[in-house]
């Protein structure tokens, strides 16, 4: 059971990205606010049937692109195995992660649809969380484990390496990776949301997990293109073969920096840290500036996965504001400027003692009688 303050007080669950579409608020409405409900009642039915449509295609594409993936990681493991070269398994394991990627994407968008439970009352976004830290230490490990061969092959010199294939596997990569890219592009569309907000970017969920896809397939075609430069001068020139644990190392670091990336976005929403492309201190002050706040307290912002930012705030207001008033303008920015969908915000009668106490903790700010710049 949700516990929410008996004035006033707002919670909002996210179901499907894009808009909001539960919204319970507690106190008296007027006709006018429950008139204004039913009305964007209306309208988040068509967000969600967007919702639904666009998730179905975005697991249709990422379905196609880890089938075509997992069929090249094969091919490669078996090319980079006869030809004897790191370089070749190296990029495989890039590929890897690639696939990684896509199946963490695809498990988000099914876990995301299964409803909370009594005792997983937040659902279970953070499986996805847990996955990628699971992959990318997994991935960690079999880097280590072509190092460590490169290293050996580069001291002793004792290995020989058969262009032939290694050109075929790596020029069959390039083009698994075209074939993914082609699979996960998609452009870009904006539209808004009405005449009297600002215009709004259409970026649900599922196609930021899209996009993280392509790009990963970006960086593997450059990868899988120096493979390919480095197969064609063994090829012709075998003496070189040197340049095959060079290529590994280099590859190696590659890996390594596309994880790091995604272990940094782990940890934070395992630390329950401010979610990358939020700034905790704009949210304050946006709030603070809405007509009749006087100060805030308790705000948190923090994500149950990469793309769902979660917020909590007590808003102090003067005597004699509406309190309704002010509960729906702070929502409808935290939506519309942050998009943030999954809000609790309390609503409070400001006190002197209130002030004192939240300045010690360092956490109140007090803001004096202006208008909010979102109007």
């Amino acid at each position: 059971m949700d516990r929410v303050n008996e004035k006033t007080g707002l919670l909002v669950e996210h179901h499907f990205p894009g808009r909001l579409n539960d919204a319970r608020f507690y106190g008296d409405l007027s006709a006018g606010e429950q008139l204004i409900g039913q009305k964007h009642c209306h309208s988040s039915a068509g967000e969600a049937l967007r919702g639904k449509q666009e998730k179905r295609r975005a697991r249709l594409q990422l379905y196609v692109a880890s089938f075509v993936c997992l069929l090249f990681i094969i091919g490669e493991v078996a090319g980079g195995y006869l030809a004897h070269s790191l370089a070749i398994l190296t990029d495989a394991a890039h590929l890897l992660t690639d696939f990684a990627s896509m199946l963490l994407s695809l498990f988000s968008l099914w876990m995301s649809s299964r409803p909370p439970t009594k005792t997983m009352n937040f659902g279970w976004h953070r499986a996805e969380i847990l996955g990628a830290l699971l992959s990318v230490l997994s991935i960690w490990v079999v880097t280590g484990v072509l190092v460590y061969l490169a290293v050996q092959r580069m001291m002793s010199q004792d290995f020989e390496i058969n262009g032939g294939v290694m050109l075929i596997t790596s020029g069959c990569a390039v083009a698994a990776n075209i074939i993914m890219g082609v699979t996960l592009h998609q452009s870009s569309h904006h539209h808004s949301h009405g005449s009297n907000g600002p215009p709004q970017s259409h970026k649900p969920q599922q196609n930021a997990s899209v996009r993280a896809a392509f790009i990963h397939v970006v960086g593997d075609l450059l990868q899988s293109l120096g493979v390919l430069v480095a197969s064609y001068v063994i090829y012709f020139k075998p003496a070189l073969k040197v340049i095959d644990p060079i290529c590994t190392f280099l590859f190696s670091f590659l890996v390594l920096g596309t994880t790091l990336a995604i272990l940094r976005d782990v940890l934070t929403v395992l630390m329950e840290g401010t979610p990358r492309g939020l700034d905790f201190s704009q949210v304050k002050e946006t709030l603070l500036s809405i007509r009749g706040v006087r100060s805030l307290h308790s705000l948190h912002i923090w994500a149950l996965s990469v793309n769902q930012p979660v917020l909590s705030v007590h808003i102090a207001i003067k005597d004699g504001v509406d309190g309704q008033a002010v509960l729906k303008e702070a929502s409808g920015i935290l939506q519309d400027k942050f998009d943030i969908h999954t809000i609790t915000i309390q609503i409070e009668d400001y006190s002197e003692d209130m002030q004192s106490y939240h300045r010690e903790q360092g956490e109140e700010t007090r803001v004096e009688d202006c208008r909010s710049p979102w109007k």
